[in-house]
Parts: C-alpha cells; sequence; structure tokens
C-alpha cells in the first residue's frame, strides 16, 4: 500500500485541523449564495433518517447525477461522481477495488459495502461485485467515510456503502431501455420498468454486458437480472426482491515492467479463464406503531466460482460454492423532549456463512451481533447533536479440511463510537467523531498465515473532525481523521522464505485529510471535486517510519457538468491519482514507485421527448498507466487506454 502525507507527530496533526477549520469557516463567510439545501432522505442508523438526524458527513450520489454522468454501473458511479479512488480488476470486469482512507490491496476487506441494508461483503479474499446491481435501479447511493463497526460490524474501518434501490413511485408503468456500443467490442444492452398502482408496486431490470477489454485474453461477459415487489400501505412496508448475475471472464494476468513499456495489451496467460455465478433473495418487513419503528430482513446469496490456469501446458482447475445467509430485525424508538429530539435504536445481526471448494479449503463462520446507539438533538442556538453506540460481535470459525492447519475457534470483539455536531455559525456545522472499529480474519487470510492459531482481530482507534460550510450553490466539507490499528491483517511478502503468509502486522496508522466542494456557476453549471491525502505508514517494530504499499498519497477528482434548459447536456472530468509503492515494497527499498496518472472522461448528450442519443469517452489522454503491481517493476496489470462509446436511450 502507499502511505504518505502527513508528518507523524500528532503535533503536526492539530494545526491541520485548525487550518481546515479556519479556510471553511472563512469560506462560509464570503458565500455569496443562500439557497436552501434540498431535502435527500438518507439512511440514518439504518433507517431512513430524520432530516435533523442525516449521518453526520455523508456523501450522497442520486440518481440524477448518476444518469448525468453517464455511468453504466455502479462502480464507476462510485469512483467518477464520490472521488473513491478505484484499482482496476485483475479480471476484466467492470468491479474495480474500491478504497475508502488508504487500506491498499485490503481495501475491500476494510469497507462494507451494502444494498438497500444487506451486506455484500464475502468472508474470504473477494470483493463485491457490484456490476450484478443494475445501475437503472439505484435510486441513491450513500458513502460514509471511516470507522462505523457499531451498526455495521467488521470490516467497516474505512467506511461503508449503502445502495439504495428505488422504492415504489409514479402511478402506472415507467421504465428505460438502453444500448450502447463502444471500442474493444464493447456492448450494453438494458430495460427497466416499474409499475405502481394503489400499495402494490414491482420493478424488473435485466441487461446484457460485454467487452473484449484493452487486453488480449480480457474478454468479459454478463448477463443479469433483478426483480422485486413491495406493498407499502399506511405504517407498513413489506417486499421481496431478487438478484441473479452470470459472468464469464479471461484473465490476462501480469507483466513486468518492460514487458508493459514495450506492449501494455498483451498476455502471457492466453489460455486463463473464469466464471462466477451469483444468486440473491431478500424479504423485507417495515412496520411503524406509534413513535417505534421496527425492520428486518432476511437474505439469502448463493455464489459459484471457477477459475482454470495454465501451467506449461497442464490446465490446473478450481471450483468455489459459498452460501451466506444474514437476519438482521432492529428497532428504532423517536421521541420529543422539551430540549429536542432522541433517538434509540436496537438490533441485532445473525449470519451463517459455509464453502466447499474443489480444494478441500471448506470452511464456515457463524455470526452473531447486538447493538445499541443513542442520538439526542438539541433545539436552540447551535442545533447540537450528541450520539453515542455500543456493539458486541462473536464469530465461530471451522474449518472442514484439517490438513490446512486451522483450528476451530470463537473469535469476541466489541466496538464503540462517540459522535457530536453543532452549528457554529449560519450554514457552518462543526462535527467529531471517535470509536474503535474492527475486522476479522477472512477463511483465505486463516488458511495461509504466519501464526499456529487463528490470526488475531484487527482493531483500530478512529478518529474524525470535521467542518461543512456553504449552501446547495457553495459548499465545502473538510475532514482530518486518524485511524491507529493493532494487529492489521496483512499479506507479509517477507515471511516464510520469501514465499510470504498472512499476518498480524506491527502497529501502523492511517492518518489524512479529505476535502469535498460544489459550486454552482450560474443555473446550469455545477462544479464539484474531492482531494483525499491519506499517510500510511507502521508507527512500531521493526518497520516503524515505513511507508505502506498501494495507497497513493493523494487522489484529486473534479467534474463540471452542464445542463441547460433545452436539449443538450455535458459533463466532463478528471482524476489525478498519486504515485504509490509497489506491493511488495515492504522495506521501502525498490528505486522506483507506480507512477502518477491524470485520467479524463467526458460525455455530451443530446435528448428530444423519449429519447436521449449520447457520446460517451473515457481515459481520453489514451494514457499507458498501472494501478495494480504487486512486486517491484513486475507484477503490473495495465490499465485500459482510450475507448469511446455511443448510446441511445429511451424512457416511458
Amino acid at each position: 500500500m502507499t502511505f504518505a502525507a502527513f508528518p507523524s507527530s500528532a503535533p503536526a496533526f492539530k494545526p491541520l485541523a485548525l487550518a481546515c477549520a479556519f479556510s471553511l469557516s472563512t469560506f462560509a463567510a464570503n458565500a455569496l449564495a443562500q439557497e436552501t439545501v434540498p431535502d435527500v432522505v438518507i439512511t440514518g442508523a439504518r433507517f431512513p433518517a430524520q432530516a435533523s438526524l442525516t449521518p453526520i458527513g455523508a456523501t450522497v450520489i442520486t440518481a440524477d447525477e448518476i444518469r448525468r454522468a453517464g455511468v453504466s454501473d455502479v462502480n464507476a458511479a462510485i469512483r467518477k461522481i464520490g472521488g473513491v479512488f478505484g484499482r482496476q480488476s485483475l479480471d476484466g470486469s467492470p468491479d474495480f477495488a474500491l478504497d475508502l482512507r488508504g487500506f491498499g490491496s485490503n481495501s475491500s476487506q476494510n469497507m462494507v459495502v451494502l444494498v438497500d441494508g444487506v451486506r455484500l461483503n464475502e468472508n474470504e479474499l473477494a470483493g463485491p461485485v457490484l456490476s450484478s446491481i443494475p445501475v437503472d435501479t439505484v435510486e441513491r447511493i450513500e458513502i460514509q467515510r471511516g470507522g462505523s463497526s457499531v451498526l455495521y460490524g467488521e470490516g467497516a474501518t474505512g467506511g461503508v456503502i449503502n445502495i439504495i434501490t428505488k422504492r415504489g413511485g409514479e402511478a402506472g408503468y415507467h421504465g428505460s431501455v438502453v444500448l450502447e456500443g463502444g471500442r474493444f467490442d464493447q456492448f450494453d444492452a438494458r430495460a427497466s420498468v416499474r409499475h405502481t398502482e394503489g400499495p402494490l408496486s414491482f420493478d424488473l431490470a435485466g441487461a446484457r454486458q460485454g467487452t473484449d477489454n484493452y487486453r488480449d485474453n480480457n474478454e468479459f461477459r454478463q448477463t443479469s437480472f433483478s426483480g422485486g415487489f413491495q406493498w407499502a400501505q399506511n405504517d407498513l412496508r413489506a417486499g421481496l426482491r431478487v438478484e441473479s448475475a452470470r459472468q464469464d471472464m479471461r484473465f490476462p494476468g501480469s507483466l513486468t515492467y518492460e514487458q508493459f513499456a514495450a506492449n501494455p495489451r498483451q498476455t502471457l496467460t492466453p489460455k486463463d479463464f473464469g466464471k462466477l455465478d451469483s444468486d440473491r433473495v431478500t424479504a423485507f418487513v417495515e412496520r411503524r406503531v406509534g413513535n417505534t419503528e421496527f425492520a428486518a430482513e432476511l437474505a439469502h446469496r448463493e455464489r459459484h466460482v471457477e477459475s482454470a490456469y495454465d501451467f506449461g501446458g497442464f490446465l490446473s482447475s478450481s471450483t468455489y460454492d459459498t452460501r451466506h445467509t444474514q437476519f438482521s430485525p432492529r428497532m428504532r424508538h423517536s421521541a420529543n423532549f422539551n430540549a429536542g429530539l432522541n433517538e434509540f435504536v436496537a438490533g441485532v445481526d445473525l449470519s451463517r456463512w459455509d464453502r466447499v471448494t474443489s480444494l478441500g479449503s471448506d470452511a464456515s463462520q457463524s455470526a452473531e451481533a447486538y447493538y445499541l446507539r443513542d442520538e439526542m438533538r438539541f433545539n436552540g442556538a447551535g442545533n447540537a447533536r450528541l450520539a453515542v453506540g455500543a456493539r458486541h460481535e462473536r464469530f465461530t470459525k471451522k474449518e472442514a479440511n484439517a490438513s490446512q492447519g486451522v483450528p476451530e475457534g470463537s473469535q469476541s470483539v466489541n466496538a464503540w463510537s462517540v459522535e457530536g455536531a453543532f452549528d457554529a455559525a449560519a450554514n457552518v456545522t462543526v462535527h467529531a467523531k471517535a470509536g474503535r472499529s474492527y475486522r476479522l480474519p477472512n477463511a483465505d487470510e486463516n488458511g495461509y498465515r504466519s501464526s499456529v492459531g487463528l490470526l488475531d482481530v484487527q482493531t483500530s482507534r478512529d478518529l474524525e473532525l470535521g467542518v461543512t460550510a456553504g449552501t446547495d450553490a457553495r459548499r465545502i466539507a473538510a475532514r482530518v481523521f486518524r485511524h491507529r490499528l493493532s494487529n492489521e491483517i496483512f499479506y507479509d511478502p517477507t515471511l516464510g522464505g520469501g514465499w510470504g503468509a498472512n499476518t498480524n502486522l506491527d502497529p501502523t496508522r492511517r492518518q489524512g485529510v479529505e476535502v469535498e466542494g460544489q459550486l454552482a456557476l450560474g443555473d446550469d453549471l455545477r462544479l464539484t471535486g474531492q482531494w483525499q491525502r491519506v499517510e500510511a505508514e507502521f508507527t512500531d517494530g521493526p518497520n516503524a517510519g515505513r511507508e505502506m504499499v498501494l495507497v497513493p498519497k493523494n487522489v484529486v477528482t473534479a467534474r463540471l457538468a452542464w445542463a441547460g434548459a433545452g436539449p443538450h447536456s455535458a459533463d466532463i472530468g478528471a482524476q489525478w491519482v498519486d504515485r504509490q509503492r509497489y506491493g511488495s515494497d515492504f522495506g521501502n527499498t525498490c528505486t522506483t514507485q507506480i507512477p502518477s496518472f491524470t485520467t479524463f472522461d467526458a460525455r455530451y448528450a443530446y435528448r428530444t421527448g423519449p429519447w436521449e442519443v449520447a457520446v460517451n469517452g473515457l481515459n481520453l489522454a489514451d494514457r499507458q498507466y498501472y494501478s495494480n503491481a504487486f512486486g517491484c517493476r513486475s507484477g503490473i496489470y495495465p490499465s485500459d487506454g482510450r475507448q469511446l462509446k455511443l448510446s441511445l436511450r429511451y424512457d416511458f
């Protein structure tokens, strides 16, 4: 991982926070526009939030923003609009490895991804498959950065991404059909329909997508389906959703730097391939009784994975089958009191995960968690908020194959959080968060580890200070953060005589700053941007002071969107990613680093009635670069070259 940025001393951290607060206060004092921020209902303590209790410091991507940017999958929306850094996928899929707060190659294990409150994370080294979620069914995407284990459990140190699908809508039938084609034989055919009649509504969406991708032997094909219905009347809402995806992909493998420089499109593994089948069903119910709300989800997910690799003419194949069931009942009680509003939330998370493989590494894990959270909003000057929460979770792990040497065992862990916010001035809000988050070693990590027993639980002491200033027309938000990690779970390539192994590292730290802003340049033009700077390093042990690998020090994202009153609209974006250390460079001895790079994308659309035609370009400068490299000047996975797409859309 590549971590760098701040002086490691605490005194340097403090002035940075004060500087951010001062600059934001100045910004607000000079703000020209005074419009009221439009109401956006987002998820609070795992319930739709009341306007005064929306999550502190959350970023929301709306369906309109997704549509305007012309992105065709959820992962791209999070990267382009949300400013989240993502690494090129290794299998040709659009599922880039998303990274909140600089956790590098383990980013997916330090971030929780949910769809309508249901976890997509697996108990193995596999990232969530966001490409299986039809983008046209998404109502909004919520990004909560920083430790969130009280509400969302293990793996939420970096943050939480919650994808909310559309629920009901206008009466009658509505939907869309999209056809898209582009360079590298890329194609995308999507259709969706939804219908509401009184309290009953349903929706269906299907897609067929594919591309040969930039590199040789990197073809990707996907077929996906999503359907659901719900009944919503008075104080009751209940429904069922089914989602299914089938993926086929080919693996181009890695290159050395010399091979990349000679021809980044080549492959040295022309016979490697894989497939992934994923099915998910979720039932949900919500019921209000007076001032108390009850809600629950029961979800079941099954995945079948196949892969085959050629070793000098010998084809080695393997299969994985996983089943994951979770049940999450919870309640919220809201009450007004003389000084303001109180919200109390309590819930239980129960889950069971099982895996059967052709390699004999069968495993299972069950978990049960209990959490409480109470938040008070004080009326009057300052509109202060204070929230406290706690969680206890117990995991039981079992490895069916004794030859793997993984002992059975149970692990328990606690999390806590304290959050506060107040209005320091008109249109200026200051907030602070502190807490403890955690992550459990997964089945793959325990299966190839350095320790005799199970790897220890990773814990983090989290701290965040932030300021938000301005209005919808001119707003800026900044956060400084620090995560002090104990027993960080990571693959150390220096162990095992050079073969490497998963281990608990000496103490490490992530600290940095995040800035988000938006500016209305007239009625039709809007500029948005994000900057993340992360310092990640060892703080103790023989590696103290050394930077970790595969984390860029800075990531800057900017977008300029134009949507006039006429039929024309346009959107242009840029992202600059700082240099980072190669994946094997634990000792910081490699004489070079992964170079920094800048990419540009743009979209122009013309709309007439229900029809829209658009042209979309990615990596417009055709920059040859890479964000994944697991050895010093080797193990390189090149990123995509320039791509142009033409699309036609019909809405009804």
